[in-house]
């Protein structure tokens, strides 16, 4: 081993230089339970490798009888004795880029796949995958992680795995199954620090030339150390230098919405604890922590996840930690969140923001989700929506006329609507809009008529993280053909030439300072009525009488 290289004190290796290393001691034996009709002999046969005889167990043991033996007593096998045989380990999820290389080949990896010692895994941008081995173990990889399957053996008749695994970066949170055997033979090496458990929860992580530890459950004996390092504590491996410190408590997830209506995905929490520099927030299907959807730290309590567009609707787990100046990620605090944000809201066309009228009433337009044509519609006297004022059913509809004479009289009015699907479920609204009814003015003398009519307005949600939107018209819903235009603009609203009459669909998408651009929003329709003069030009072209 490099200078680089921290060995911790109960690492058992299955080769010779290490049998070397570490003293053959209890921790390297196995205690076998006699059943009833056990012999040294039949025990031999079951479990031992060529190599021993079952003289090998009588003279260990001190047995005086190799053919009576006493059931419920043990009997001391020295793992380095047991026979070894190939094993798998089991996909059990798998998200987004993640590729197996094995051997020369590589290909992406799907769950149900079986692996095998010397199989490497990749995790991608918001990819994760989770592993489960023989005695139930679980391995997580979260985004950005390589992990080679070192060794995966199981020893004599199938009781105990032996698993290897070299992580040469990223992270890898595992859970090893409990060991009665007191046999540590669940390792992990990174480029800095070798890892030997035989039942904890731990968390490592290596990057640049450090490796990280925190200890969740159990404990681990570092060589060299007098003390453990016990759950609850981190080690950091810089160098040569090891050093061990407490782990920051979990962090304050008050101020968390219990439902979140909007996309993309913006959470925000009050923070901490004392000491936190980031925090790691990650996203999972309520309950299920071998399935990581999403991952990310942040530089402030909150997270932003375009990504979560591809989510369904439906019930998640946020997990935060809080990391501290050393990099080590504390203890993880989770809060129940349901996703509610389908059918995405309407895009508001008319009026504008704060809009004045001096007729009888107000015209309110929108676009329609295509997966979602309906529309709710609310209008109220407070932005708060506490005093409606007008609620009708759900209207099949692009427009509607808020007339004075269904209003509750002259003033300001807050307007928003949701989309609602063919079976009643309706979405989130959209933000709130306000317009203004006032009694109209003396008519003022005949003016040069107004061509400010030429345009199309259109409106949206504004989205935190979004420097630019990206705009696509059509008119097809596949956006395809010689009429697809293309528009960007660093604001939540478009002005563009008013289009010929007909219906057309639009679809936007953000952004990001990065450059990098979230998934299309839900597909917008928008009718652009029929010119009502044209109905009148037929009459002008029958001859007078």
């Amino acid at each position: 081993m490099n200078g680089r290289k921290v060995c911790l004190a109960g690492l058992l290796w299955m080769s010779a230089a290490w049998a070397v290393a570490v003293p053959e001691a209890a921790d390297a034996d196995w205690r076998y339970t006699i059943q009833p009709g056990d012999t040294l002999l039949s025990l031999t046969d079951a479990w031992l490798d060529a190599g021993k005889t079952w003289r090998d167990l009588q003279k260990l043991n001190r047995v005086p009888d190799p053919l009576r033996l006493r059931p419920g007593a043990t009997l001391r096998m020295p793992v380095a004795w047991l026979r070894r045989e190939a094993g798998v380990a089991e996909v059990l999820f798998v998200r987004g880029d993640v590729q197996r290389q094995r051997g020369a080949s590589s290909e992406p990896l799907a769950a149900g796949a079986m692996l095998q010692g010397g199989d490497r895994l990749r995790t991608g941008p918001q990819a994760s995958v989770s592993l489960r081995f023989a005695d139930g173990s679980r391995l997580l990889l979260p985004p950005g992680s390589e992990v080679t399957l070192t060794q995966l053996l199981v020893l004599g008749r199938g009781a105990l795995p032996a698993v290897r695994l070299n992580l040469d970066k990223g992270g890898a949170d595992s859970r090893v199954a409990p060991n009665a055997q007191r046999v540590p033979l669940y390792e992990l090496r990174t480029p800095h620090v070798n890892l030997g458990v035989r039942g904890t929860e731990f968390r490592v992580q290596a990057a640049a030339a450090q490796s990280r530890m925190q200890v969740l459950a159990g404990a681990v004996q570092a060589q060299g150390m007098a003390a453990t390092v016990n759950a609850g504590q981190g080690l950091l491996a810089d160098g040569r230098a090891l050093s061990v410190s407490a782990l920051l408590p979990p962090p304050d997830l008050g101020g968390l919405a219990a439902v979140a209506d909007r996309l993309p995905l913006h959470l925000a929490w009050t923070g901490g604890p004392a000491g936190a520099q980031t925090w790691r927030a990650q996203l999972y299907p309520r309950g299920d922590f071998d399935r990581l959807l999403l991952d990310a730290e942040v530089g402030e309590p909150a997270v932003t996840w375009p990504e979560a567009r591809e989510l369904p609707d439906g019930d998640y787990t946020l997990r935060v930690r809080a990391v501290d100046a050393r990099g080590h990620e504390g203890r993880a605090a989770d809060a129940e969140l349901r996703l509610q944000a389908r059918p995405e809201p309407p895009f508001i066309q008319a009026p504008a923001p704060g809009a004045v009228g001096y007729s009888s009433g107000m015209a309110l337009a929108w676009s329609r989700n295509t997966a979602a044509p309906a529309v709710r519609l609310q209008i109220a006297r407070d932005a708060e929506f506490k005093d409606l004022v007008l609620q009708p059913p759900p209207l099949d509809a692009a427009s509607f006329e808020a007339r004075l004479a269904d209003l509750s009289g002259h003033g300001v009015y807050h307007w928003r609507v949701a989309s609602v699907e063919a079976g009643g479920r309706a979405g989130p609204f959209s933000d709130a809009q306000s317009f203004e009814l006032q009694p109209p003015p003396p008519a003022p003398p005949p003016a040069e008529p107004d061509l400010s009519g030429d345009q199309l307005q259109l409106r949206w949600r504004a989205d935190k993280g979004v420097v630019r939107y990206e705009l696509t018209w059509s008119r097809t819903d596949a956006f395809d053909g010689a009429d697809v235009q293309n528009f960007t603009t660093d604001k939540p609203e478009l002005a563009m030439p008013k289009p010929s009459w007909g219906h057309y669909f639009l679809r936007a998408r953000g952004v990001n300072a990065a450059g990098v651009a979230g998934p299309w929003g839900q597909t917008q329709r928008i009718e652009v009525p029929y010119p009502r003069w044209l109905w009148l030009l037929p009459l002008l072209l029958v001859p007078v009488l």
